[in-house]
This record gives structure tokens, sequence and C-alpha cells, in this order.
């Protein structure tokens, strides 16, 4: 889903105009769903790095014209994300990052976080997964997303790591939350549970967009015991792999 409109309401809001760095991960061919497309057509510069060989030859060919974008062809993890950004002279304090690698995105942000701090970052959750659930899919080398609804972290998680790197969640739009450094933050922040009523639940056509999500909407019926065990007898093909907890 394309976020376009809010991440130029928020970066207006919090003082960006004209161009700035702009970071994708999993980028995949720098179209589909692409976060960071239209920044790079009103001529920011920045990174774009996908790890699939077919999305990255996509992507390269896409980005041709925009020869102040680097380019890695790398699967990101916790251990290689800080070399890879430093290697494409990433400074510190960035204006925009995108997050959005389908799995052990908790850890992946959690590593940027310890070294840069972005103004804006949209970071996908996985937004089957309602408030007060904590869940996100342990670092593995190994994982490779199955295309079902084992991947990434809730709300939840997130905003707890939110809160330890001193960032406020200020928007959930779908499954797109967005974090702004609380010292540069000019709008409320959110708990978890309010930006998870407002941004997914109460949105009339999230099951329009995510229709594969019907068979997890019994979740919301639930109270948190009950939904700590329907998700653990979801995923018990997974067990070990993940953090569940409330």
């Amino acid at each position: 889903m394309h976020e376009d409109a809010v991440i130029a309401r928020l970066l207006e809001a919090h003082g960006v105009q004209g161009q700035g760095l702009a970071v994708d991960i999993a980028a995949c061919d720098g179209v589909s769903g692409s976060n960071t497309l239209a920044l790079y057509e009103q001529h920011w510069h920045g990174l774009a790095v996908e790890g699939s060989p077919a999305a990255f030859r996509r992507l390269a060919q896409t980005f041709e014209r925009f020869p102040s974008v680097g380019l890695a062809r790398v699967w990101v993890t916790p251990e290689n994300v800080l070399d890879l950004l430093r290697a494409h002279d990433v400074r510190r304090q960035f204006e925009f990052l995108s997050l959005d690698i389908d799995g052990y995105d908790h850890f992946v942000l959690d590593a940027i976080l310890l070294a840069f701090r972005p103004l804006l970052i949209c970071a996908e959750i996985n937004e089957k997964i309602p408030p007060p659930v904590r869940f996100t899919v342990r670092y593995d080398p190994a994982y490779v997303w199955a295309e079902d609804h084992f991947y990434g972290q809730s709300i939840v998680a997130l905003h707890e790591l939110a809160e330890r790197h001193g960032y406020a969640l200020v928007e959930l739009h779908y499954n797109n939350a967005f974090l702004v450094p609380k010292e540069r933050c000019v709008l409320p922040a959110l708990s978890a549970a309010d930006a998870y009523q407002t941004g997914y639940l109460d949105l009339p056509d999230r099951l329009t967009h995510f229709p594969w999500n019907a068979n997890m909407e019994p979740l919301h019926a639930l109270d948190t015991e009950q939904k700590l065990e329907f998700l653990r007898s979801h995923f018990a093909a997974y067990e070990g792999k993940y953090d569940l907890s409330a």
C-alpha cells in the first residue's frame, strides 16, 4: 500500500522542506507498494535495498533514472544493517526510513536505532495481531517468509521498541506505523491501543484491502488469554520461532 500522502504530511509537519535522504529497506521492485518512489521522483537521494535477485533486477532498471539513489542487493539482517548504511554514507540523522522485510523487522529496527536517528520511520506491523498482544518473529538467518500470517511484529512490540529508543508512535495507517523522535515530535504520541483502534480497526475498508485477514477476525472478540491461545494454535508449526506475550 502506498503511503505517499501520509508521509508527505508527516514530513511537512516536522519541518522537512525540499529534498532529503530516504532509506528503503526491502524496496522490492521500487514501484509496487513503494513508500519512497514519490520522494525519489522529487529528487531526494538515498539508498534502496532489496535481497531478491529478480526484484532487484527490476529495481535497478527502474532506478537508472535516479543517479542519486544508491542500490544494494542484500538480505538485511540485524548483523549487517549498520555496516550497510555506513558503507553507503547514510548520515546518523536522516529524513526518512521505510522498513518492510516481512520477517524479523523488530530486530533490524532495533539495530538501526542503536546508531541512527531518522526523523520519520514507516515500519510495517503485523496488523492482524491486536493489543495487548506482544508478538515478534525471532531473528533467524534462515527465515524465509512463507507468505502466510507468520511475519513481523505486532503494534505493541513496535511501540515498546519505540519507547526504548525515545520515539513516539504518531500514526498507524492500516499496516504501516509511523514513528518520530520524541525530541522532534510536534504531534501527540499515541498508545499502541489507540493507534490500532483508529488506524486499523475503525477503518471500514480494512478487509477490502486485506481480505486474507478474514480468518484472523475472531481475535478481536477474544479476551487477552484467549487471544494468546488462538495465536499459539495458529502458529503451532512455528513453535520456538517467535515471542508471544501480553
